[in-house]
């Protein structure tokens, strides 16, 4: 099962909020990384095996410009293997590119996605969620007992299981009204998710996601301390952020 496609002005709001969400992340290194609670590191990037905060900034950019051009990850690991010769690093191999290319991409996706459907007009037609994996072989045993659960969208089981939930992870929620909920007999659930032996079927601890992704970047987005810049820039600042919304 694949992630759902939009058309339209609506699919231009999701890339929209996508790429301003990567964007607005601050680089960061791996001690600093290491350092912060979970709401903090959903507003930052932080690239494992480079110390350089210089180094990490232009992964950044290059996957800001993989997502606002369209490029693929191939095209993303030649470009940084090409800035890594240069500066005299190892090269990246290609499944470290795509982990960090998937997870990236997937999660700015979700951001945007996010975004959307939490749009006052949208929540009010559409106020359940329901969690998607890929359905597939692939998908991890904690993720596919999420598969087609539906909890309201305000339930607080969003905080931390909203996608993506690990890396590489290709999970979605997708958005429904009551009378799709009540046409496809869904239950809404209102209490966390709860792990399952599939040894005993007894039911075990709550569900998590993988370790490092239980919390919604989406919910956090990145804003600057402005109060000790010169008051014209700060203002010139958010005069730039509100036109870009």
């Amino acid at each position: 099962m694949s992630a759902p496609t939009y058309e339209g002005s609506f699919a231009g709001f999701i890339f929209k909020r996508a790429v301003d969400f990567l964007k607005r992340r601050r680089s960061v290194t791996k001690d600093e990384w290491m350092a912060m609670a979970d709401e903090e590191r959903a507003k930052s990037f932080m690239v494992s095996g480079y110390e350089k905060v210089q180094v990490i900034q232009r992964f950044k950019e290059k996957l800001d410009e993989a997502v606002e051009q369209g490029k693929t990850g191939a095209q993303f690991l030649e470009e940084m293997n090409g800035f890594l010769a240069d500066a005299g690093y190892e090269l990246m191999n290609p499944w470290k590119s795509d982990v960090i290319f998937r997870t990236n991409v997937q999660t700015a996706y979700n951001a945007g996605h996010y975004q959307s459907m939490t749009q006052p007009e949208t929540l009010r037609l559409l106020p359940y969620w329901q969690y998607k994996t890929a359905y597939d072989d692939k998908v991890r045993p904690d993720h596919a007992l999420m598969h087609n659960r539906v909890w309201r969208a305000d339930d607080p089981v969003w905080d931390i299981w909203y996608p993506p939930n690990g890396f590489r992870c290709r999970c979605t929620v997708v958005a429904k009204s009551r009378a799709q909920v009540e046409r496809e007999g869904l239950v809404v659930e209102t209490r966390p998710p709860r792990g399952v032996d599939i040894t005993t079927g007894e039911i075990g601890g709550l569900l998590k996601p993988d370790k490092g992704f239980s919390t919604n970047p989406a919910k956090h987005v990145y804003k600057p301390d402005l109060s000790n810049i010169d008051r014209t820039l700060a203002q010139i600042y958010q005069r730039r952020m509100k036109a870009r919304r």
